[in-house]
C-alpha cells in the first residue's frame, strides 16, 4: 500500500508541474515558517519551542488562532508558549510576525489528561531506552542512521495507544513504530496508520516492562515528531458519518478504551453510543470546521475536506476522546448500509433521493442497492460517494446498472489539483441519466477489496442541487508563505472554485476585515474555475496584520447562495508542491514600501465576443532607483481572453496593451489581472552599497471586462 501512495504521490507532483503558471515568483523577502520545535504542549501548561524559516528578521511576536494561547520572546528564534488551562485539545495555527509581515502557519498540538516529556539522548538501544510513563507526550526529533527507544510499563491485560504524530503536525518524518518485549521480540508494528503516521493499540500479555521504537522510513534525522503513549480512550471512527442537519442523532463510537474493564486480546475496538445534535444552520453551507486539522487522510498533506459540508465531533466519553472523527452534514434524511446486501441478488431498496451511510464490513465486500424511478421521476441524478473526506480510509468507486444488466458506466477519482493546491481526491463523483419507471442497480466497493471498522463511506444519490465550494490559497512559489501587501503595492491568492451538480454562473469575491489602506475589488469569476484576488495597499498605509475572510456569493435558481472562501496554505516547499492543507484563518499584512505597483486604465471595459480591446498599464515607481523595463504577462487569464506580452520601457510609466476575446466567448463580467516582472536593485540592508538586481513580480490592480454578444445578423 505504502508503495501504491508513493506512486500516486509522483504522478500528482508532474501533474501540478505541469499546471504551474508560466512566471516567476517574486523574490523580496517573504516571511516563511519552515518548523516549530516541540509539536506540541499540554493545556495549562508552558513551553520553550524554537521556530525555524526564512527571511524572519525581527521576529518578536507568534501569532496564533486562539485566544487561550501566547508566547513570550525568549531570544531569537525561541519562544515560551504558554496554553491557558481552558484551551480545548486540537490543533492551532501558529504564525512568526516580523518585519516582513505575518508567515504561513504551522501546527502546534493541545493536549488535555498527557504530561510532556523532552526525547532525552542517548536513547538508541534497549539498554540506553528513556524511561517514560504511561499517558506521556514525548517531544522527538528523529535520529539521522538511528533510531529511538522508549521505556514503560505494563500491567496484564492493560490496554494502551502509541501514536506517534509527524505528517498529522506537518513535520515530514515518515514514521515506522515498533514495540518490543523486554526480551526484545517484536510485539506489534505499524508504517501508514494516520495518513503517515504510525499507530499502535496493544494490550499486555503479561507484567512486565516494553520498548516503543521510532525511526524515519529512510532513517532521516532532525524531523520532530510528537509520541502519545496513553490509557486514555480513543475514538477510530463513527457511525453513521452523514447525519441531518437540525436533527439528533444516535451516533456510535468505536475505539479503544472506551469502555470500563479488561482489554481483550488481541484487543476488539469498544463500541459507546451517545445524542449529537446536529446545528441546524450546516445543511448548506460549505464549510468544513474541525477541532484538529485534517491532514492525516492520506500520505500526503491534501485538501480533502475541500468539498466536504461538516464538522469533527469530539465523543463525550471521560474527559473527552483523543482523535475526533469527522461527518458530514446533509439536509436529506440518511439511510444505513443494512447487510446483507452483498450480491445483485440480494440488494437493499432505496427511495430516491437517497444519502446512505455504509461501511464495507469484510474484505472484498460489495454493498448493493437498488431503485426505482417513478413515473415523474426521471432525469439527471448525481452520484457522489464520500471516504476520504471522511476519513473513511477505503477508495471507493462506484456503478450503475440498468434493468437489463448493461453498465451505465464507472466512477473513480474527483476534484480539483491547480498549483499547490490539490483537493484530487480518491472521491467518485458524477451524472447519470436515469429513465422514468425503469429499475437500476447501484453498487459501492473499495478499489483493493479492503475491509473493516476503518473503511466506510458514503453514498449520496440525488437530483442535481447546484452549488459550488471555493477556496483560496497564496500564490507565491514554489514554498509556503504569508499574504504581505508592500505599501503601496499588490499581492495576489490563487481562488479555485469546484463547480458541481450544473453550476456554472457568476460567483463575486469580496473581503471583508481588510486592515487600514488595504483594498480589495469585487471579483468576478466566470466561466472558469479559477480566478486571481488581488489586494492593494495605499502608498501611506500603517504596518498592519489582520484576519480577512473573502465572501463568495453567487445566484442560484434564483436563490443567493452565500459561502466564505475556505483559506488554505502550503505545506512544503519545493520538494512537494502541490501539498495544501487548510487553515483557519487568512491573514493579511501590511510592510515596507513596495518598489512600483501597475494599474489599468480604465478599470472596466465593454466589448463584443471576437473583438479586441486596447487599455493602459501605468507604472508607479515607488523607488528612485529603480529605472529598469517592467514586462507584462497575462496573469491566469481565462481560455477565451488573450494577451501579448507587452513591455514598459525602462525609465517609462506606461505602455498599451490588447486584450482579444475569443469568438463565441460566452458574454459576462471577467475580472482579471496582468502581471508585471521587473529587475529591481534591492539589498535587506538599506545602508549597503551592493544592491544587486531581483526580479519583483507584481500584480496588477484588477480590470473587469465585460463581454457581450455581436449583433445578430
Amino acid at each position: 500500500m505504502k508503495f501504491h501512495l508513493r506512486k500516486n504521490l509522483i504522478a500528482m507532483i508532474g501533474a501540478v508541474c505541469l499546471t504551474s503558471p508560466q512566471f516567476a515568483a517574486a523574490e523580496l523577502p517573504s516571511i516563511r515558517f519552515d518548523r516549530i520545535q516541540p509539536l506540541g504542549l499540554g493545556a495549562g501548561t508552558s513551553l520553550e519551542v524554537e521556530v525555524l524559516g526564512r527571511d524572519t528578521e525581527d521576529v518578536k511576536a507568534l501569532r496564533f488562532d486562539h485566544a487561550g494561547l501566547s508566547a513570550e520572546l525568549v531570544k531569537p528564534g525561541r519562544f515560551k508558549v504558554t496554553a491557558q488551562a481552558n484551551v480545548p485539545a486540537g490543533t492551532y495555527d501558529v504564525r512568526m510576525v516580523g518585519k516582513y509581515g505575518a508567515s504561513n502557519p504551522r501546527i502546534l498540538s493541545i493536549t488535555h489528561g498527557l504530561t510532556d516529556v523532552p526525547e532525552t539522548e542517548p536513547n538508541n538501544e534497549a539498554a540506553q531506552a528513556q524511561v517514560v510513563s504511561l499517558n506521556s507526550a514525548i517531544n522527538g526529533t528523529s535520529d539521522g542512521n538511528g533510531q529511538d527507544v522508549f521505556k514503560f510499563s505494563l500491567k496484564k491485560g492493560q490496554r494502551i495507544v502509541i501514536d506517534c504524530q509527524a505528517m498529522k503536525l506537518e513535520s515530514q518524518l515518515d514514521a515506522n513504530l515498533i514495540l518490543n518485549s523486554a526480551t526484545g521480540q517484536s510485539l506489534a508494528s505499524s508504517g501508514d496508520y494516520h495518513g503517515r503516521d504510525p499507530f499502535i493499540d496493544f494490550a499486555a500479555p503479561a507484567d512486565g516492562e516494553y520498548f516503543a521504537v521510532v525511526h524515519d522510513l529512510i532513517y532521516r534525522g532532525g524531523l520532530p515528531y510528537r509520541l502519545v503513549i496513553t490509557t486514555l480512550p480513543h475514538v477510530e471512527n463513527l457511525f453513521p458519518r452523514a447525519v441531518q442537519a437540525g436533527q439528533t442523532v444516535n451516533m456510535t463510537a468505536y475505539g479503544r478504551s472506551l469502555k470500563e474493564g479488561a482489554a481483550t486480546l488481541p484487543p476488539q475496538l469498544d463500541e459507546f453510543t451517545f445524542p449529537l445534535s446536529v446545528p441546524s444552520d450546516l445543511a448548506r453551507a460549505r464549510q468544513f470546521s474541525f477541532l484538529e486539522h485534517p491532514v492525516d487522510h492520506t500520505v500526503a498533506p491534501t485538501a480533502a475536506t475541500f468539498a466536504l459540508n461538516g464538522y469533527q465531533v469530539r465523543v463525550p466519553v471521560g474527559a473527552g476522546a483523543l482523535h475526533p472523527a469527522c461527518v458530514m452534514v446533509t439536509d436529506l434524511p440518511v439511510t444505513l448500509d443494512i447487510e446483507p446486501n452483498d450480491e445483485r441478488t440480494q440488494p437493499q431498496k432505496l427511495t430516491l433521493p437517497a444519502i446512505v451511510s455504509g461501511r464495507f464490513d469484510k474484505l472484498r465486500d460489495a454493498d448493493w442497492f437498488e431503485v426505482d424511478i417513478p413515473e415523474n421521476g426521471g432525469g439527471e441524478y448525481t452520484f457522489e460517494v464520500y471516504s476520504e473526506r471522511i476519513s473513511g480510509q477505503s477508495d471507493p468507486y462506484v456503478s450503475v446498472y440498468d434493468d437489463k444488466d448493461m453498465t451505465l458506466g464507472e466512477l473513480d477519482d474527483s476534484g480539483p489539483r491547480t498549483n499547490a493546491f490539490d483537493a484530487h481526491i480518491r472521491d467518485p463523483i458524477g451524472i447519470f441519466n436515469l429513465q422514468a419507471k425503469r429499475k437500476y442497480h447501484i453498487v459501492v466497493q473499495d478499489r483493493y477489496s479492503r475491509g473493516g471498522p476503518r473503511y466506510q463511506y458514503v453514498l449520496a444519490v440525488r437530483k442535481p442541487v447546484p452549488d459550488f465550494d471555493i477556496a483560496a490559497i497564496h500564490a507565491e512559489n514554489p514554498g509556503p508563505s504569508g499574504n504581505t501587501v508592500w505599501a503601496g503595492g499588490s499581492v495576489f491568492m490563487d481562488v479555485i472554485a469546484y463547480r458541481h451538480q450544473g453550476f456554472s454562473g457568476a460567483i463575486t469575491l469580496t473581503a471583508e476585515g481588510l486592515p487600514p489602506g488595504v483594498h480589495a475589488a469585487p471579483t468576478s469569476l466566470f466561466n472558469n474555475d479559477r480566478t486571481t484576488f488581488v489586494f492593494w495597499a495605499d502608498e501611506n498605509a500603517p504596518v498592519a496584520d489582520a484576519a480577512v475572510k473573502l465572501i463568495a456569493t453567487a445566484t442560484v435558481e434564483g436563490q443567493t447562495l452565500r459561502h466564505e472562501v475556505r483559506p488554505y496554505t502550503r505545506v512544503w516547499s519545493d520538494a512537494n508542491p502541490g501539498s495544501s492543507a487548510p487553515m483557519r484563518e487568512l491573514i493579511v499584512g501590511v510592510r515596507e514600501k513596495a518598489p512600483y505597483v501597475l494599474k489599468v486604465q480604465p478599470e472596466k471595459v465593454t466589448v463584443e465576443a471576437g473583438k479586441e480591446v486596447s487599455v493602459k498599464v501605468i507604472a508607479t515607481r515607488y523607488w528612485p532607483d529603480f529605472k529598469d523595463k517592467i514586462t507584462v504577462i497575462p496573469l491566469a487569464f481565462p481560455g477565451p481572453i488573450q494577451m501579448p506580452t507587452a513591455e514598459i520601457p525602462a525609465g517609462a510609466n506606461e505602455t498599451m496593451v490588447k486584450f482579444t476575446i475569443q469568438n463565441g466567448t460566452r458574454p459576462g463580467d471577467y475580472t482579471i489581472s496582468v502581471l508585471g516582472q521587473g529587475q529591481v536593485p534591492f539589498n535587506k540592508d538599506p545602508q549597503a552599497k551592493d544592491r544587486p538586481n531581483t526580479l519583483v513580480s507584481s500584480p496588477s490592480l484588477p480590470v473587469t471586462i465585460t463581454v457581450t454578444e455581436p449583433p445578430k445578423k
